[in-house]
């Protein structure tokens, strides 16, 4: 039985009560919209992404959102930029810009170091690249892996297996009582995979990091990670509009007209509508982007207030469509099997 302790999520104030749609809230505390982890630690609601950042780039967009109030960095070795993150990090410490205990540094174990015995190593190879003495939070990056040296390929996608990914998390606890790292999550897991996961865990993860958006909310996933305590973190909160697999057929979110109109009725922006969404859901947003204008009006997003007609059109515009559905296929398999279609719709919550 795995053992998980706090797991309460923090509630709005009166005017984002909306508990009738969803079940898990976030809180404000100073400037910053929080979210309790099931550690009983607190988790800034959005963080600063720094996937397909370039270098010379993600080291000034960290120093930005500092400046201008994040508290949460989202990083993963496999991104190739965490010794810029972390150099920009240290000068922000160094300033007085922010303290190292104030600032939610996450990071991610890469497919191809799932074995247990290359788990602490690659955390330490990240610590050291971040300059920290710490991680507030480990993610597993994927459920599937890869082989040692490869690439994300259909020939050296290994895949998923759930004995293996058990030996992994097992690993990754270790992590904890080392020290190394505050809390420990999933990242990319299907419920499927997370109910395989928690027949061995002893720790719970702290959160499980997925693509969600107006047209990809997942409902169920996030239905069912409340009822474990597990905090869902939305990355591609805008659907991803900079990704590289983007295919020209592929719909605009921020073009989307619901979202358009509830934007100019607040004054803000369709970004800042689709990151509010989600805070309003309780989730953590990850936004990403080294423009500083962006990086900016993406935080204001805390200050755009979703009223319950405006959060009943948001919900309403679910797809049900994920755009980075091939990811991580290995030979033969289809997108399906990958992301467990079947099982997931099959599977009966508890409440």
């Amino acid at each position: 039985m795995a053992l998980c302790c706090g797991t309460r999520i923090c509630g709005y104030r009166a005017y984002f009560q909306l508990s009738r749609l969803f079940t898990s809230t976030a809180t404000l505390r100073g400037k910053n919209w929080e979210v309790l982890l099931n550690t009983k630690r607190q988790i800034p609601a959005i963080g600063l992404g720094t996937w397909q950042a370039k270098p010379r780039e993600v080291g000034a967009a960290v120093e930005i959102a500092l400046k201008a109030g994040y508290r949460h960095v989202d990083c993963a070795h496999i991104y190739g930029n965490e010794t810029e993150v972390g150099k920009a990090l240290q000068k922000c410490i160094a300033e007085g810009v922010v303290k190292r205990e104030e600032v939610f540094v996450t990071s991610k174990l890469w497919n191809s170091d799932h074995a247990s015995g290359d788990v602490a190593p690659a955390c330490q190879l990240s610590l050291k690249n971040l300059a920290l003495d710490y991680l507030d939070l480990y993610l597993v990056h994927w459920p599937q892996e890869i082989k040692k040296g490869g690439r994300v390929t259909p020939d050296d996608v290994i895949g998923y297996d759930k004995e293996r990914t058990s030996t992994c998390w097992k690993a990754m606890e270790g992590l904890v009582e080392k020290g190394l790292v505050k809390a420990i999550g999933i990242s990319n897991f299907t419920i499927t995979k997370t109910e395989n996961l928690l027949k061995t865990a002893k720790i719970v993860p702290a959160v499980n990091q997925v693509e969600c958006h107006p047209y990809f909310q997942q409902p169920k996933l996030k239905a069912y990670c409340d009822t474990k305590g597990i905090i869902l973190e939305a990355y591609s909160p805008l659907g991803g509009p900079g990704r590289s697999s983007k295919r020209k057929t592929d719909v605009d979110i921020l073009a989307d007209l619901v979202i358009r109109e509830i934007a100019a009725r607040h004054g803000a922006t369709p970004a800042q509508v689709c990151i509010a969404f989600q805070l309003h859901r309780g989730l953590v947003v990850i936004p990403k982007s080294v423009n500083p204008d962006r990086i900016r009006e993406n935080l204001k997003a805390t200050e755009v207030k979703l009223d319950t007609e405006d959060l009943q059109k948001l919900k309403a515009l679910d797809r049900n469509l994920r755009f980075l559905s091939s990811v991580m296929l290995k030979r033969g398999q289809s997108e399906e099997e990958l992301w467990d279609v079947l099982q997931d719709e099959h599977f009966v919550l508890q409440h």
